[in-house]
Protein backbone atom coordinates (compact mmCIF):
# COMPACT_ATOMS: atom_id res chain seq x y z
CA UNK A 1 0.00 0.00 0.00
CA UNK A 2 1.35 3.65 -1.15
CA UNK A 3 2.70 5.22 2.85
CA UNK A 4 0.94 8.62 1.31
CA UNK A 5 -2.39 6.57 1.54
CA UNK A 6 -1.73 5.91 5.26
CA UNK A 7 -0.54 9.45 5.55
CA UNK A 8 -3.96 10.95 4.06
CA UNK A 9 -5.91 8.72 7.10
CA UNK A 10 -3.65 10.19 9.45
CA UNK A 11 -4.01 13.82 8.35
CA UNK A 12 -7.89 13.30 7.85
CA UNK A 13 -9.02 11.94 11.40
CA UNK A 14 -6.43 14.35 13.11
CA UNK A 15 -8.09 17.49 11.26
CA UNK A 16 -11.31 15.98 11.55
CA UNK A 17 -11.38 14.84 15.46
CA UNK A 18 -9.37 18.52 16.19
CA UNK A 19 -11.94 20.46 13.96
CA UNK A 20 -15.38 18.58 13.94
CA UNK A 21 -14.68 17.66 17.83
CA UNK A 22 -12.18 19.48 19.65
CA UNK A 23 -10.54 16.71 20.32
CA UNK A 24 -6.64 16.20 20.06
CA UNK A 25 -6.16 12.58 18.47
CA UNK A 26 -2.51 10.94 18.89
CA UNK A 27 -1.55 8.64 16.06
CA UNK A 28 0.23 4.91 16.71
CA UNK A 29 2.44 3.36 14.48
CA UNK A 30 0.72 1.78 11.78
CA UNK A 31 0.99 -1.96 11.30
CA UNK A 32 0.00 -4.76 9.16
CA UNK A 33 -3.03 -6.57 10.72
CA UNK A 34 -2.10 -10.11 11.56
CA UNK A 35 -5.66 -11.52 12.29
CA UNK A 36 -5.28 -11.79 15.73
CA UNK A 37 -5.83 -7.72 16.83
CA UNK A 38 -8.40 -7.05 19.22
CA UNK A 39 -11.90 -6.32 18.14
CA UNK A 40 -13.97 -3.98 19.04
CA UNK A 41 -17.51 -2.82 19.14
CA UNK A 42 -18.68 -0.40 17.28
CA UNK A 43 -17.65 0.25 13.39
CA UNK A 44 -18.56 2.16 10.76
CA UNK A 45 -17.41 1.13 7.11
CA UNK A 46 -17.10 2.86 3.78
CA UNK A 47 -16.18 1.35 0.86
CA UNK A 48 -14.07 3.14 -1.43
CA UNK A 49 -14.18 2.45 -5.81
CA UNK A 50 -11.90 3.85 -8.72
CA UNK A 51 -8.70 3.66 -8.90
CA UNK A 52 -8.42 3.00 -5.51
CA UNK A 53 -10.93 0.31 -4.14
CA UNK A 54 -11.23 -1.42 -0.84
CA UNK A 55 -12.44 -0.25 2.32
CA UNK A 56 -11.48 1.86 5.52
CA UNK A 57 -12.90 1.18 9.09
CA UNK A 58 -13.25 3.51 11.64
CA UNK A 59 -13.30 0.69 15.62
CA UNK A 60 -13.99 1.94 18.23
CA UNK A 61 -14.86 0.39 21.67
CA UNK A 62 -17.85 1.24 22.84
CA UNK A 63 -17.53 3.25 25.56
CA UNK A 64 -15.34 5.30 23.68
CA UNK A 65 -17.63 5.45 20.70
CA UNK A 66 -20.41 6.57 23.11
CA UNK A 67 -17.96 9.65 24.72
CA UNK A 68 -16.68 10.65 20.82
CA UNK A 69 -20.87 10.90 20.24
CA UNK A 70 -21.83 12.77 23.09
CA UNK A 71 -19.24 15.08 21.83
CA UNK A 72 -20.25 15.23 18.40
CA UNK A 73 -23.78 15.50 18.68
CA UNK A 74 -24.02 17.50 21.69
CA UNK A 75 -26.10 15.05 23.51
CA UNK A 76 -25.26 11.50 25.46
CA UNK A 77 -26.54 8.57 23.06
CA UNK A 78 -26.08 5.00 23.88
CA UNK A 79 -24.91 2.34 21.31
CA UNK A 80 -28.04 1.25 20.99
CA UNK A 81 -29.87 4.58 20.54
CA UNK A 82 -31.62 5.29 17.04
CA UNK A 83 -29.28 7.97 15.87
CA UNK A 84 -26.22 6.15 17.49
CA UNK A 85 -25.41 4.46 13.96
CA UNK A 86 -25.85 8.05 11.75
CA UNK A 87 -23.27 9.56 14.30
CA UNK A 88 -20.75 6.95 13.47
CA UNK A 89 -21.62 6.69 10.33
CA UNK A 90 -20.89 9.87 9.59
CA UNK A 91 -17.70 10.37 11.32
CA UNK A 92 -16.13 7.67 9.10
CA UNK A 93 -17.67 9.75 6.17
CA UNK A 94 -15.99 12.47 6.87
CA UNK A 95 -12.60 11.10 7.48
CA UNK A 96 -12.32 8.86 4.40
CA UNK A 97 -14.05 11.60 2.63
CA UNK A 98 -10.93 13.70 3.57
CA UNK A 99 -8.11 11.65 3.06
CA UNK A 100 -10.23 10.57 -0.27
CA UNK A 101 -9.11 14.40 -1.00
CA UNK A 102 -5.19 13.63 -0.60
CA UNK A 103 -5.35 11.14 -2.97
CA UNK A 104 -3.85 12.84 -6.15
CA UNK A 105 -4.60 12.63 -9.28
CA UNK A 106 -6.83 9.47 -8.63
CA UNK A 107 -10.33 9.01 -9.35
CA UNK A 108 -12.35 7.66 -5.85
CA UNK A 109 -15.77 7.24 -5.27
CA UNK A 110 -16.43 6.42 -1.24
CA UNK A 111 -19.98 4.14 -0.65
CA UNK A 112 -22.29 5.53 2.13
CA UNK A 113 -20.87 4.37 5.47
CA UNK A 114 -22.03 0.82 7.06
CA UNK A 115 -22.07 0.61 10.60
CA UNK A 116 -21.76 -2.57 12.87
CA UNK A 117 -23.11 -2.63 16.30
CA UNK A 118 -21.86 -5.99 18.34
CA UNK A 119 -19.44 -6.98 21.43
CA UNK A 120 -16.19 -8.03 19.42
CA UNK A 121 -17.61 -8.44 15.97
CA UNK A 122 -15.37 -9.05 12.65
CA UNK A 123 -15.49 -7.37 9.35
CA UNK A 124 -14.34 -9.32 6.54
CA UNK A 125 -11.93 -7.98 4.23
CA UNK A 126 -10.94 -8.70 0.62
CA UNK A 127 -8.27 -11.30 1.03
CA UNK A 128 -5.53 -10.62 -1.48
CA UNK A 129 -5.19 -6.76 0.22
CA UNK A 130 -3.40 -6.42 3.36
CA UNK A 131 -4.85 -4.04 5.98
CA UNK A 132 -3.42 -1.50 7.96
CA UNK A 133 -3.95 -0.59 11.09
CA UNK A 134 -3.67 2.77 12.19
CA UNK A 135 -4.03 3.25 16.25
CA UNK A 136 -5.20 6.39 17.76
CA UNK A 137 -5.66 7.54 21.18
CA UNK A 138 -7.81 10.36 22.34
CA UNK A 139 -9.01 11.64 26.29
CA UNK A 140 -12.67 9.53 25.51
CA UNK A 141 -10.45 6.51 24.49
CA UNK A 142 -9.15 4.53 21.61
CA UNK A 143 -9.80 4.84 17.95
CA UNK A 144 -8.39 2.28 15.29
CA UNK A 145 -8.81 3.36 11.34
CA UNK A 146 -8.67 -0.44 9.45
CA UNK A 147 -7.22 0.26 5.98
CA UNK A 148 -7.40 -2.37 3.27
CA UNK A 149 -7.29 -0.33 0.09
CA UNK A 150 -5.36 -0.93 -3.48
CA UNK A 151 -4.27 1.53 -6.13
CA UNK A 152 -5.85 0.11 -9.05
CA UNK A 153 -3.79 2.48 -11.35
CA UNK A 154 -0.46 1.22 -10.18
CA UNK A 155 -1.45 -2.88 -10.28
CA UNK A 156 -2.68 -2.07 -13.94
CA UNK A 157 0.73 -0.57 -14.91
CA UNK A 158 2.36 -3.87 -12.78
CA UNK A 159 0.04 -5.46 -14.99
CA UNK A 160 0.74 -4.09 -18.50
CA UNK A 161 4.27 -4.29 -17.95
CA UNK A 162 4.40 -8.15 -16.71
CA UNK A 163 2.18 -8.68 -20.06
CA UNK A 164 5.22 -6.49 -22.20
CA UNK A 165 8.20 -8.13 -20.61
CA UNK A 166 6.52 -11.69 -21.35
CA UNK A 167 6.08 -10.62 -24.52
Amino acid sequence: MDPKFISAFVKSISNVFSTMLQLPVEVGEPRIKDGDEERFDVSGIIGMSGEVVGSVVLCFPGDAAERIVAIFTGEQMAVDSEDFPDAIGELVNMVAGGAKGMFEGREVSISCPSVIVGKDHNVSRLKDVPCVLIPCSTDCGEVVIEIAIQDRKKAEGADAQAVSASA
